[in-house]
């Protein structure tokens, strides 16, 4: 198969080094891709919001399979695109449709979504600008913390967690009045804050069947302690600790099972990954949010532990036969830490030159923001490598991640030292009651 990822994440070298271990695979092409994806696949300059330049792309060479990474252009209708093109509509497509994507699209939809389907989520109201003062109010009658969240697409960063009423309000006319994240905040919406711990539970769906892939829990904020600002990711873990069998049948059960069945009855043909931002209150999950692809930097350790082929999966789910395929999950452990540029998630510079990625490493190194210029390589934007590390504990696993952590530098480098160190604590109590 002819084979194309459309990306240029830590998340897409991730997908495409797996995808390139498979037989089915012949030709793999990136686009744009990165600095480690065209070491395993060829780099293809495509601008992601150019749907014809992708169609005419994926007709010049025979493309069988595309899997879409990010989710821009499954919000702006890829797939819709490519079903519309009668040379298109063929290839097996794995994202879903403009009206699957709005799940992350618009959290308004998927608050309502959830409300209207019995999915377990927090409580919460959507305002406009015209309706700013009567969110001040609904603020000042709400116990602090105060979550604050931009409807659209933000690249992650559109989420505010306020710890007073002045703060919240404060931030809530920066959003809606001075458009703090610009379209994305033309409406927002003011949401209880849940008291727990975070995961993110990953599946793949043909629309009916579905697989669930391995939990992770990843590491938003940019310092050690989780302070500071929110980036894409500094670092993610899996398998989590308390996300046992029992907590995993209660997400499928409450929240699995009525999400796909809630698509379904809006007519909805889903075909794709659903990453679900879930909250653990007292073993209880409840959804923080919908996103429609997978994670990064979760892939980078929910792929690795994938024992079954990728290609294998992706092309049952895309031809409705998900069901008639096994999956086998390694039961290892694999930590993932994310190297960044100096000054991100601000503004950091770029073309610095990285070494010791020649080295003989104890752990995979996928590459996020890098290019090749000539024999070397050099960083192109803020969240840099991703250096996954597995093992038979989670010890073990955060050992090879860091020994590789340190043998791999460039000027202004920065990433944090306490990936994992939450869940070493939960293992350790567990192993004492």
């Amino acid at each position: 198969m002819n084979i194309l990822i459309l990306g240029s994440g830590g998340r897409e070298h991730t997908l495409a080094w797996k995808i390139a271990q498979s037989p089915q695979c012949d030709r793999l092409y990136t686009a744009p891709g990165n600095g480690g994806t065209s070491k395993v696949a060829q780099n293809v300059s495509l601008q992601l919001n150019n749907f014809d330049g992708i169609g005419d792309f994926c007709d010049k060479s025979k493309i069988d399979l595309v899997l879409v990474g990010p989710e821009a252009p499954l919000v702006d209708g890829l797939r819709d695109y490519f079903e519309s093109r009668e040379t298109l509509s063929k290839i097996k497509f794995i994202g879903p449709g403009k009206s699957g994507a709005i799940l992350e699209g618009s959290k308004d939809f998927s608050k309502n979504f959830m409300n209207t389907y019995g999915i377990p989520t927090a409580k919460y109201k959507t305002f406009t600008v015209e309706s700013l003062e009567k969110g001040k109010e609904y603020i000042m009658n709400m116990s602090v913390p105060v979550v604050l969240k931009a409807d659209g697409l933000a690249a992650g960063k559109g989420v505010l967690i306020c710890n007073s009423h002045e703060e919240a309000l404060s931030s809530f006319e920066e959003m809606l009045v001075n458009r703090m994240f610009g379209k994305a905040s033309v409406k927002v919406l003011v949401e209880q804050y849940l008291e727990g711990i975070e995961l993110s539970v990953f599946l793949l769906t043909d629309g009916v069947s579905y697989k669930i892939l391995p939990e992770a829990k990843d590491y938003k904020r940019i310092g050690e302690g989780d302070t500071g600002p929110n980036t894409g990711g500094m670092g993610a873990v899996s398998p989590v600790a308390f996300a046992d069998e029992k907590f995993i049948s209660k997400v499928e059960d409450r929240v699995i099972k009525p999400t796909l069945s809630g698509l379904r009855s809006e007519g909805i043909n889903y075909v794709g990954f659903i990453f679900l931002g879930l909250m653990n209150v007292k073993g209880e999950p409840y959804v923080i949010e919908y996103n429609v692809r997978m994670g990064d930097p979760e892939a980078q350790v929910v792929i690795p532990r994938l024992n079954t082929d990728l290609v294998d999966l992706l092309v049952a789910a895309a031809d409705g036969k998900l069901d008639s395929i096994e999956m086998e999950i390694d039961p290892k452990f694999a930590s993932t830490i994310v190297m960044v540029a100096g000054g991100y998630p601000g503004s950091y510079p770029k073309g610095a030159e990285v070494h010791g990625l020649d080295g003989n490493h104890s752990a995979m190194v996928f590459h996020a923001g890098t290019k090749i210029e000539g024999d070397i390589t050099v960083t192109s934007g803020g969240r840099v490598l991703g250096i996954t590390g597995m093992g038979e504990n989670l010890e073990e696993a955060l050992k090879k991640a860091y020994e590789t952590v340190e043998n791999i530098k460039w000027n202004g480098v920065n990433f944090r030292k306490d990936i994992g160190q939450d869940l070493l604590i939960i293992n350790k109590i567990d192993n004492l009651l």
